[in-house]
Parts: structure tokens; C-alpha cells; sequence
């Protein structure tokens, strides 16, 4: 149970770490008339992700894991693929790859409250729980955002 459990964290580590970079990279680019706001909103989701990225590689290490910690593993592992920047992009698909992929993380939340749950890991779960419910408030501005 807690090797499916420390196998789900190191997903959500090399996860995160690609997400970092791609919020980092809408962040860059972002271009137009909502460039201020989109700027701004995108470095403030990648502060919130480098900060969990952090927590849930810490709390594999407290719990006898060993978190990913190269690109390679990340890219690797990850629920999540990095795109290049070799067009232009709009805002608003940006706004879509970011829904797109915190659902992919919300999903991969679901499934690690699930794990901490069976292996009675109850900091793990409340970190789940506690990140879920973030993102989920972050994808329901952002739809309302998209209109």
C-alpha cells in the first residue's frame, strides 16, 4: 500500500514540475489586451504550484520516498506534457491548457486521497484534500474568466 502510495506522490512531484514550467512559459508569452491581468495571474499559479511541488516532494521524503528531482524524471512521469513554445499562442488557449491540465491534476489528487486513505496516511490526504480544493476554486475562476 505505501509503495502505490510513495509510486502516486512522485507522479504528482514530476507533475508539478512540468506544470511550473508551463505556467511559467504563459506567463512569458502571454500577449494582448489582458496581458496584465494573465501576467499576473499566471505567475501567481506558479508560486502556488512551486509551493506544493515543494510540500509533496518533502512529504514523500518523510514517509520513505524518494521524489523525482531531474527534468528527465519529470517529463518522465508526469500526467502532464510540456509544449514547447514554437508558435504564438493566444490568451485564451492558454487560460484552456491550464484548465486542461489542473483537471489532470485534480484527478490525480482524487486518486492519491484515495491511497493516503487505504494506507492511513491522513497528512497526505489533508494535503490532497487541501490542494484539490485550491485548484478546483482556481478552475471555476477561470472558467467564469473564459466567459
Amino acid at each position: 500500500m505505501l509503495t502505490q502510495l510513495h509510486d502516486h506522490l512522485n507522479k504528482i512531484v514530476a507533475t508539478q514540475g512540468v506544470l511550473f514550467t508551463k505556467l511559467h512559459q504563459h506567463h512569458w508569452y502571454v500577449k494582448g489586451n489582458k496581458f496584465f491581468v494573465l501576467h499576473e495571474k499566471f505567475e501567481e499559479l506558479y508560486d502556488e504550484v512551486n509551493e506544493q511541488f515543494d510540500e509533496f516532494a518533502e512529504r514523500l521524503l518523510t514517509i520513505g520516498g524518494q521524489p523525482y528531482s531531474t527534468l528527465k524524471e519529470f517529463i518522465d512521469n508526469s500526467s502532464i506534457s510540456e509544449a514547447p513554445y514554437t508558435k504564438e499562442v493566444s490568451s485564451e488557449e492558454m487560460v484552456k491548457t491550464v484548465l486542461a491540465d489542473f483537471e489532470t491534476v485534480v484527478n490525480d489528487l482524487g486518486k492519491g486521497i484515495e491511497l493516503a486513505g487505504e494506507a492511513g496516511d491522513d497528512v497526505t490526504e489533508d494535503m490532497c484534500i487541501g490542494y484539490k480544493t485550491s485548484l478546483e476554486k482556481h478552475m471555476w475562476m477561470l472558467r467564469y474568466y473564459l466567459g
